[in-house]
């Protein structure tokens, strides 16, 4: 039986990320997709990944209206390995850090901090103020909440774009335990 992670597009920058991370997991016969997009997100996607939304929807195997607080996502006892927020805009931040869930992208975080569930927020912003370093310090005080930052690193010598955001992509995955084509210092 397949393992459910969900993956949260919220609007910030960073939705080939987003897609990257859906299109890695498809190798991945052992997890099945739950997706939620705000609609931040879905604009997003539509200015930076030369795709319809329609179209990056089909890279997941079950995807949620925002607007359907009723969704099984939204229920702690729907099972899933835990969220990933990638991009994680500094509003969602904010949402989550306060137990604001209105919309099911915010509510699936929420479920996933009460059921200490793994949830991981690939934050985009730069600079951070003090109000978005406050909600993430305090974010990453809590069970299995993890601000997760895209940052690129080089001792893997990336020759692409597109192996950077597989370096970024595997560190998401890893925190579940899934082999995302991570390059490891050795």
């Amino acid at each position: 039986m397949k393992k459910r992670l969900i993956i949260g597009v919220s609007g910030a920058s960073g939705a080939p990320l987003a897609k990257r991370l859906l299109e890695e997991l498809k190798n991945v016969d052992t997890i099945e997709t739950h997706l939620v997009i705000s609609y931040g997100g879905e604009e997003t996607i539509k200015e930076e990944c030369a795709m319809s939304v329609e179209d990056f929807k089909a890279l997941a195997d079950v995807v949620y209206d925002n607007k359907n607080i009723g969704a099984a996502i939204a229920s702690g006892t729907f099972e899933t390995l835990g969220m990933i927020i990638c991009p994680c805009s500094m509003k969602t931040v904010a949402g989550v850090a306060n137990g604001f869930s209105e919309n099911l992208l915010l509510r699936a975080a929420d479920v996933c901090v009460k059921e200490q569930r793994k949830l991981v927020m690939v934050v985009r912003e730069s600079p951070f103020s003090k109000i978005h370093l406050d909600n993430m310090a305090y974010l990453a005080s809590l069970p299995g909440v993890f601000i997760q930052p895209p940052v690129i690193s080089y001792y893997h010598y990336p020759k692409s774009l597109e192996d950077m955001e597989r370096q970024i992509v595997g560190k998401m995955l890893d925190r579940f335990g899934i082999n995302g084509g991570l390059t490891r210092w050795s």
